[in-house]
């Protein structure tokens, strides 16, 4: 993918990573093959598609990138829910993640900034794939509460990416009014 856009635009100067895999494997019974999978997603992944951009940045003297790693509020708190354990302990990876890079870039004087855009409840296709085995339980789960939608993260990407160049916004929690946690 990196070569990809190497040799169509030169290379990446924002990166987006917006990887997100729950499957409902709760601590006690869950499958180790699924547990891989969220790890695999949402951590490997993030961390790869992190360095080559980066390195991307860095072979072309790019020193106002930016990586923005979309991760959630589960990455912040543990919802009393069995089946989305693991997957929290995926996003606090994202949380250290983000905070990790952060700190080598400062270390290396570089002005890319590193931020995470943490949404709740986002109405997508997100919990019907968590649940597809149970589309009632997904169903529910959105209930009548307004939720945030796909543009409120977008909003928040673009405020990340439009903020001065000396502002390093650490982290965005955000969630819809009505959502309990």
């Amino acid at each position: 993918m990196f070569s990809a856009i190497k040799s169509s635009h030169q290379g990446v100067d924002v990166l987006i990573n917006n990887a997100g895999l729950a499957l409902p494997e709760p601590l006690l019974t869950g499958r180790t093959s699924s547990w891989r999978t969220m790890i695999d997603v949402n951590v490997i992944a993030l961390s790869v598609c992190t360095r080559e951009a980066y390195q991307s940045m860095k072979e072309r003297n790019v020193d106002d990138g930016h990586i923005i790693n979309v991760n959630g509020m589960s990455g912040h708190r543990v919802v009393h829910s069995a089946d989305v354990h693991f997957y929290c302990s995926t996003k606090y990876a994202v949380t250290a993640l983000t905070e990790g890079l952060r700190q080598e870039l400062r270390d290396a004087k570089s002005h890319i900034r590193a931020t995470c855009i943490s949404p709740g409840l986002v109405e997508t296709e997100f919990v019907y794939r968590l649940y597809r085995e149970n589309p009632e339980k997904a169903a529910a789960t959105y209930g009548d509460k307004k939720c945030l939608q796909a543009g409120d993260v977008a909003s928040a990407v673009v405020y990340a990416l439009s903020s001065p160049p000396h502002v390093q916004i650490g982290d965005i929690q955000m969630r819809a009014v009505e959502q309990v946690s």
